[in-house]
């Protein structure tokens, strides 16, 4: 059974699965499709086109798949998927996509903690965690395993690659590469992400050819398209064949040492 407080109002359009809990005041709009056993909080709103997964924890005052913040959004039909397993807490503000992608998402076993927003045409991976007060603006792509620090500004379009960790209260204004850990003003290399890349079981073997790689791309001296080549002609081990193609697919450039 689906345990829905009286004051809630949830259309009867509303596709729900079993055992979902929704809190006081809450507002569940008509195209809206949640997972067996999603708790919604308090005030939250789950607008038209949320795609919410099993087992997902919206806190409240949360806006799930509210209109983007795009001057060219015409009301075209978009949608916002969420996940199973993720955390959405207070006050977080998700804008579905534009006619350009057509949807916005965050993917499995994600927390994303108080106040931060997730843009129009946004990918987040799984697996990531969100701190306070972050904003992603329009068309940015996290992959999985990614851990962005509290109070950071992601600009539009920027990429992060899987297994980075931002450090809290920088500005991303481009892309940062895989499996490094990103800090300072502006936005620079400071080394790999070595604890985290242990305890999601990467090997020794892998951590070194890792580390190998970012050597040839930050302090060889070569610029960033000398270094890809390099790579490419000396390495096959799959996690630096990840940031040769993280590399072919920057558009905004990546940071710096």
């Amino acid at each position: 059974m689906n345990t829905i407080h009286p004051t809630a109002i949830v259309s009867p359009k509303a596709k729900l699965g079993d055992n979902i809990e929704v809190g006081p005041y809450s507002i569940i709009y008509d195209d809206v499709e949640i997972g067996d056993g999603t708790k919604i909080g308090p005030h939250a709103v789950i607008y038209d086109g949320a795609r919410i997964g099993n087992n997902v924890k919206i806190f409240q005052a949360a806006s799930v798949a509210n209109l983007p913040q795009d001057l060219k959004f015409a009301g075209e039909e978009t949608l916002f998927i969420i996940g199973d397993n993720t955390v959405i807490r207070e006050y977080v503000t998700l804008n579905r996509g534009t006619a350009e992608t057509g949807v916005s998402s965050i993917g499995k076993n994600c927390l994303f903690m108080a106040y931060t927003h997730v843009g129009h045409d946004t990918k987040v991976g799984d697996n990531c965690i969100i701190a306070n007060n972050v904003a992603m603006g329009g068309h940015v792509v996290l992959d999985d395993y990614v851990i962005i620090g509290g109070a950071t500004p992601i600009h539009q379009f920027c990429k992060i690659g899987k297994h980075s960790m931002v450090g809290g209260g920088f500005r991303i204004t481009v892309d940062v590469p895989p499996y490094v850990m990103a800090a300072n003003e502006p936005l620079r290399y400071v080394g790999l992400n070595v604890i985290g890349l242990r305890r999601r079981g990467f090997s020794n073997e892998d951590i070194n050819a890792i580390k190998e790689a970012y050597n040839v791309i930050y302090q060889s001296g070569l610029n960033f398209s000398q270094a890809k080549e390099k790579l490419m002609n000396q390495s096959d081990n799959a996690h630096v064949k990840n940031i040769i193609e993280f590399m072919n697919n920057s558009t905004r450039g990546l940071i710096r040492k």
